[in-house]
């Protein structure tokens, strides 16, 4: 393990998972599925890059989110027919979020679903926002690409750890 800051830990992850971010997030609007790449590359990015950057009882740990995760979606899966994908790409990410920080995880969780869904569904009654990307199915579908909120959801938390002194200011601007 190497002897790094927090945010120095979660900046690793942060930039390591961006690629990836975006690629679920246009896969899911393009063809309204998370391929399956993507759900190995997220594990394979944290079983490496965690195994290197977190202590060892703590990357231990965390794979427990994963199973966690996982079960929760199946059941999600089979009653509210969440999308495969997005159980596996949930279950994947779920290992870069401390257990500690569960509540935060649902309120960021909350709001990424709540904002890609509005943008989503405002967007898609714009013609030249369609016409942009016409091939998308999530245009003409009415499931939402729940990939979107997913992706924004893990690369919100980690770049809230990543760049701390910035969150904080975000956090205390008044409007």
């Amino acid at each position: 393990m190497l002897d790094l800051r927090a945010d120095q830990v979660h900046l690793i992850f942060f930039l390591a998972m961006l690629p990836i971010a975006i690629w679920v997030m246009l896969s899911d609007l393009r063809s309204m599925r998370i391929p399956n790449r993507a759900v190995a590359a997220t594990v394979l990015i944290f079983a490496v890059a965690g195994f290197v950057v977190l202590p060892s009882e703590v990357w231990l740990w965390r794979w427990t989110n994963l199973v966690v995760v996982l079960l929760i979606g199946i059941v999600l899966h089979v009653i509210a027919h969440v999308g495969e994908g997005d159980v596996k790409f949930a279950a994947a990410a779920a290992p870069f979020f401390a257990q500690g920080h569960a509540s935060v995880v649902i309120f960021l969780l909350a709001a990424c679903l709540l904002g890609a869904f509005v943008a989503h569904r405002v967007l898609r009654m714009i013609p030249a926002v369609r016409a942009l990307a016409p091939e998308w199915e999530s245009w003409k579908r009415k499931e939402f690409p729940m990939g979107v909120a997913l992706a924004a959801t893990l690369m919100a938390y980690l770049a809230s750890l990543a760049f701390p002194s910035l969150t904080l200011a975000l956090i205390s601007m008044r409007m």
